[in-house]
């Protein structure tokens, strides 16, 4: 498969509906990019050399976005490992060991970063939906692994009924990334992005929204893939930065109110160092392992999920 045929696969969405349409585009995004010919360069980030970049041979000489190669898995390595990628999922408690979890992580920040890398080619004219369409592949990926772990969940809008004088007066609606439920009771509510950048503070927020709008502490996670952007525009010294806004999350976590979860694939180094930050985010095995399983046992909200959609939206 040459690069406009990866670019126009990832370009539609419908042709993501089940987890195995990943696996197999990331295998022959891997495949490709692995091969010589097809890659103008491989550029090694200056400040931060696990990171590299991919100059692609089409018109443009296209750059990918920043790929963490402590992370990324490499073609014949994934094949390997995305065999066991599915027989973990399906069993995930039974299966819970350092390099099943190390796959999980791994496996779902592969995939991802094959599309966001394959979009990356297209025009500079068609970046901002490039962006969309990553970001939706990647909701709808997290929606995928939580079905296939045995999680009932769906993105939608939650309708929230408002009660004055013990009486339903009005309802709220809200559109949320993740709905985890267990029949007409709402569980957990998630915010799933490929970045913390400009969604933070809403993600706060909306716990906080929720929690007095119902008078219960609903469950809130975030689930990031990253927080990295390409540093310079001279790829002599290309480096990456970070898109966290550390002093907004303490802030935030101290003063207003702590998400119940924020975890990432590929995690900062300050995210396991400094105070808080340290105690509040965790890679995404933790979720999929541990957390999830006690936030399904906590109290939840009766509301109404509409708009409902189990995996594709």
């Amino acid at each position: 498969m040459n690069l406009d045929s990866l670019v126009k696969l990832a370009s539609a969405k419908e042709n993501f509906t089940k987890l195995d349409h990943y696996v197999d585009f990331c295998l022959e995004f891997l495949g490709f990019i692995s091969t010589p010919r097809n890659i103008q360069a491989e550029i090694v980030s200056r400040n931060e050399p696990n990171y590299r970049f991919i100059q692609f041979k089409n018109a443009g000489f296209s750059i990918s976005r920043p790929l963490n190669s402590n992370l990324l898995y490499a073609g014949p390595q994934a094949r390997r490992h995305f065999k066991s990628f599915g027989r973990i999922l399906r069993a995930v408690r039974r299966n819970d060991t350092p390099v099943a979890r190390e796959i999980i992580n791994r496996a779902i920040y592969t995939i991802q970063q094959s599309i966001g890398a394959a979009l990356d080619a297209l025009p500079a004219g068609k970046s901002n939906a490039a962006r969309k369409i990553n970001g939706d592949l990647f909701e709808r990926l997290i929606r995928l692994v939580l079905i296939e772990v045995g999680v009932d969940c769906t993105s939608g809008v939650v309708k929230v009924p408002i009660r004055l004088e013990e009486q339903e007066t009005f309802s709220l609606s809200y559109q949320h990334d993740l709905i985890i439920k267990s029949g007409e009771f709402v569980k957990v509510i998630g915010s799933v992005k490929t970045s913390s950048k400009d969604r933070l503070d809403k993600i706060f927020v909306d716990k906080f929204l929720l929690a007095r709008l119902t008078g219960r502490d609903v469950p809130h996670v975030a689930i990031f893939l990253n927080d990295v952007q390409r540093q310079g525009n001279n790829p002599r010294n290309f480096g990456v930065n970070s898109t966290f806004l550390p002093g907004h999350f303490k802030g935030y976590t101290v003063k207003l109110n702590p998400l119940d979860g924020v975890y990432y694939f590929d995690i900062r180094p300050n995210m396991r160092t400094e105070p808080i930050l340290r105690d509040h985010i965790r890679t995404f095995d933790r979720f999929l392992f541990d957390e999830l399983w006690s936030l399904l046992g906590r109290e939840a909200v009766v509301a109404k999920v509409e708009s409902a959609n189990s995996v594709p939206d």
